[in-house]
C-alpha cells in the first residue's frame, strides 16, 4: 500500500517535532523509533533528504538499543558528509549530534575509547556551530565517559562545565539531566549526601515539566543511594518504581543498573532465591544489548549469590566473568590512548589558535599594505609599516613560544607514557605470579583436603600465607604510588606521637621479623612528637621497616632511633642485612622501570616502596638520607619536622 508524500510529512513531524526539545539521555522511545524505523525503510517512498536527516535524527536519539543507535547515527554522518549545503553551520549542527549520540551508545556498550573519540568529534563540530546547549551536552557525556572509567576529577570539570551553561540558558531539562549524572558520580564517590542534593533540585524540575522517564531515573538512582546506605526499604521501592517505568519505555540499560542493586538487597537479607532471580535478569540483558559493564557487575553478585548458597562451581564460574570483563571495560592501555585522544585534542584546539593568529597576522599585512598605498604622507605609512612589524615580531616571539611550549610537553608526555609502560609491564609480570601460584595451591588445597592430608596442607599453608604478603605489599605500594602521580594525595599535617605510632608498626612486622629470627627493637631518648600527615608517615616507616626485614639475613638485628635535630625529629633505622652498593645509592629513590632485587629468602622487591618514602617525605617538608655498606647494612634516616606546642 502506497502512502503519500504529504501523508508521511504529516507522520513524521508528528513524531519527530516533540523530540527537538531534547537532545538527552532520557529521550529513548522504543516505540517511536520503530515507527521511524518502518517509515525510513518503506520501498514506496522517495525521501527528501532533508526529511530523511531527520528521520534518521529521531531513531537514533530515541531508540535504547545501543548497536541501532550507531548503525543510524552512521548513516546520518554519511547523509551529512555526501550533500553539500547551502547553510554550513547547519550541517555541522547535525553532524555534531549523530556523533554525540553515537559517542553515548559507545559508552553505554562500555567501549569507553571509541565513545571519547566520537564526542571530540561531536565537540569539534559544536564549537563551529556557537550553540551553547550543543556544547553543554556534549560536556556532559564527556563527563559520563570519564564517570565510567572512574576519573571522577576530570568528570566533575565537564559536569560544571555542562551545569553553567544550562543554568545560563534556562534549558530546564538538560539541567535537570546533567545535575542527575553530577549527582551520580558523587553517590559513586561515596558522598550521599552531595548525590542526594543533586538528586532533589533535578527531581524538582522533572516533576514540574511532567517528564516521566527523567523522574524514573531519579527515583532509581536515589534508591541506589539509600541503599549504599543500608536503608533497603526506602531503597526496595525507589528502584522498583524506577524499574517498572523504565520497562514500559524499553530502556533497558538503567534496568540492568537498577536490578542488580535490588539482588544486592536481597542478599543483604538473606533472600537469596529473589536476589538469584534480579542477579540473572540483569546479566541477561546486559548479555543480550552487550553492556560490557553491567555483564561485569552482574557476574560479581552472581558469584557472591552461589557462593553464600554453597555452589562454587557456579560462583567460581561467574568468578570468572567479572574479571574478564572487568578486564574489557578499562584497562591501562584504554586509559592510555583516552589520554593521548584528549591531549590530541588540546593541541589541536590550541593549534589551531595559532592558525588564527597567522591569519590575523595576514590580514593585517595586507591592509597595512593597502593603506601604505593610498596613503600621502610618507611619515604615516612609515609609522605604519613600523608598528606592523613589531606586531608581527610580537606574534613570531608569541608562535615560537607556544611551539616550544607545545613541544616541550609533548616530549614531557612521551617520556612519562615511556616510564609507566614500563612500569606497568614489570608489574603485570609481579602480580601474575602470585595470581598463578594462588590457582595451583587452590587445586592442591582440594586434593590434600579430599585426602586428608594435614601435615602437608600445614606446609602449604606457610607458601600460601608468603604469597599473599607479598601481593599485598605490591599492591599497597602499587595504589600509592598511583595516587602520588595523579597528584592527589591529601597532606593534612597533625600531631603524631612516634611511640604509639611504632608500637603499631612493631605489631605489624612481629610476625615477619620472628619468622626470620630477627631481633626488632626501639629505643627513642625523649617522647618525640612529629608534625607531619598520619596516612604518609605511616607509609614512609612500613616501606622502610619492611625493606629492613626483606635484606636482613636469619638472626640479625633491626634498631629504630629517634631524636630532635634542629627542629626537626631524625628518625634512623639501622639494620645489620646485606647492604646496597654504591653504583645503586645514586639512583635509589628514581623508578626507573628496571630495579628488580631480592631479599635474603627470595623476596622480590621493585624499589616502589622508596620511591614512596622520598616522595611522601618531601611532601611533608623533609628529607631522607643512606648510609650503606655491602654485607655490612644500612642506616635509612627520615627527618621531618617537630611538633611545637603552641
Amino acid at each position: 500500500m502506497s502512502i503519500s508524500i504529504k501523508k508521511v510529512w504529516k507522520v513524521v513531524i508528528i513524531m519527530i517535532l516533540p523530540l527537538f526539545v531534547f537532545t538527552n539521555s532520557f529521550s529513548q522511545d522504543l516505540a517511536r523509533a520503530d515507527s521511524l524505523i518502518n517509515v525510513l525503510g518503506s520501498s514506496d517512498l522517495v525521501l527528501a533528504d532533508t526529511l530523511k536527516e531527520r528521520i534518521l535524527w529521531g531513531i537514533y536519539t530515541t531508540h535504547p538499543n545501543p548497536e541501532v543507535v550507531i548503525k543510524y547515527a552512521d548513516q546520518a554522518i554519511d547523509l551529512e558528509l555526501n550533500n553539500n549545503y547551502p547553510d554550513n553551520v547547519k550541517k555541522e549542527e547535525w553532524l555534531a549530534l549523530a556523533y554525540l549520540n553515537k559517542g553515548q551508545a559507545y559508552k553505554i556498550k562500555g567501549d569507553l575509547e571509541e565513545a571519547l573519540r566520537n564526542l571530540l568529534k561531536s565537540m569539534r563540530y559544536a564549537n563551529v556551530t556557537h550553540k551553547d546547549h550543543l556544547r553543554a551536552s556534549v560536556y556532559n557525556e564527556i563527563a559520563g565517559v570519564y564517570l565510567f572509567q572512574t576519573n571522577y576529577s576530570t568528570a566533575i570539570e565537564y559536569y560544571n562545565l555542562s551545569i553553567n551553561i544550562f543554568r545560563i540558558s534556562h534549558d530546564s531539562i538538560q539541567l535537570a539531566t546533567t545535575l542527575l549524572n553530577t549527582g551520580d558520580l558523587y553517590r559513586l564517590n561515596q558522598k550521599e549526601d552531595s548525590a542526594l542534593l543533586y538528586f532533589a533540585e533535578s527531581k524538582i524540575i522533572f516533576e514540574k515539566n511532567n517528564y516521566d522517564i527523567g523522574i524514573a531515573y531519579n527515583e532509581g538512582n536515589i534508591g541506589l543511594v539509600y541503599a549504599q546506605q543500608g536503608k533497603y526499604d526506602s531503597a526496595e521501592m525507589n528502584l522498583a518504581n524506577a524499574i517498572g517505568t523504565l520497562e514500559r519505555f524499553g530502556d533497558k540499560y538503567p534496568v540492568a543498573v537498577y536490578n542488580i542493586s535490588m539482588a544486592d538487597i536481597y542478599k543483604d537479607r538473606g533472600e537469596y532465591k529473589k536476589a538469584l532471580k534480579y542477579a540473572q535478569s540483569s546479566f541477561d540483558v546486559a548479555i543480550e544489548e552487550g553492556f560490557k559493564e553491567q555483564v561485569r557487575d552482574a557476574s560479581q553478585k552472581l558469584s557472591e549469590i552461589y557462593s553464600e548458597l554453597g555452589d562454587y562451581q557456579l560462583a567460581f564460574d561467574y568468578q570468572g566473568k567479572y574479571y574478564a570483563y572487568k578486564d574489557s571495560v578499562v584497562d591501562q592501555e584504554t586509559i592510555r590512548k583516552m589520554a593521548d585522544m584528549r591531549t590530541e585534542y588540546e593541541v589541536n584546539q590550541k593549534q589551531a589558535e595559532v592558525d588564527l593568529l597567522e591569519s590575523e597576522k595576514r590580514r593585517q599585512s595586507i591592509v597595512a599594505i593597502s593603506l601604505g598605498a593610498v596613503a600621502v604622507l610618507v611619515g604615516i605609512v612609515a609609522f605604519l609599516l613600523y608598528k606592523n612589524n613589531k606586531h608581527r615580531r610580537q606574534a613570531n616571539n608569541l608562535l615560537r613560544e607556544q611551539k616550544e611550549e607545545i613541544e616541550a610537553q609533548r616530549d614531557q608526555l612521551d617520556e612519562l607514557n615511556s616510564t609507566k609502560d614500563r612500569f606497568f609491564s614489570i608489574i603485570s609480570h609481579d602480580l601474575r605470579g602470585p595470581v598463578h601460584a594462588f590457582k595451583g595451591m587452590s587445586r592442591l588445597i582440594k586434593i590434600l583436603v579430599e585426602e586428608e592430608n594435614i601435615e602437608d596442607l600445614k606446609e602449604l599453608n606457610v607458601h600460601f600465607d608468603n604469597s599473599v604478603n607479598q601481593l599485598s605489599s605490591l599492591l599497597d605500594d602499587l595504589l600509592d604510588w598511583a595516587v602520588a602521580q595523579q597528584g592527589n594525595i591529601p597532606v593534612k599535617p597533625e600531631k603524631v606521637e612516634l611511640n604509639k605510632l611504632t608500637d603499631d608498626l612493631f605489631e605489624l612486622f612481629h610476625n615477619m621479623a620472628r619468622a626470620k629470627d630477627i631481633e626488632l627493637t626501639a629505643d627513642f631518648k625523649e617522647d618525640l612528637v612529629l608534625h607531619a600527615d598520619m596516612n604518609c608517615l605511616n607509609t614512609i616507616l612500613r616501606n622502610i621497616l619492611n625493606n629492613a626485614l626483606k635484606f636482613t639475613p636469619d638472626k640479625g638485628k633491626i634498631k629504630l632511633t629517634a631524636e630532635r635535630s634542629n627542629g626537626m625529629v631524625a628518625i634512623s633505622v639501622e639494620d645489620t642485612g646485606i647492604g646496597i652498593s654504591k653504583d645503586k645509592l645514586d639512583s635509589l629513590f628514581k623508578l626507573d622501570g628496571n630495579k628488580r632485587s631480592w631479599g635474603t629468602q627470595g623476596e622480590k622487591g621493585l624499589g616502589l616502596g622508596l620511591q614512596l618514602v622520598y616522595q611522601f617525605t618531601e611532601l611533608n617538608g623533609g628529607k631522607v638520607t643512606v648510609k650503606s655498606e655491602e654485607n655490612k647494612g644500612s642506616i635509612f634516616t627520615v627527618y621531618l619536622p617537630a611538633y611545637i606546642d603552641c
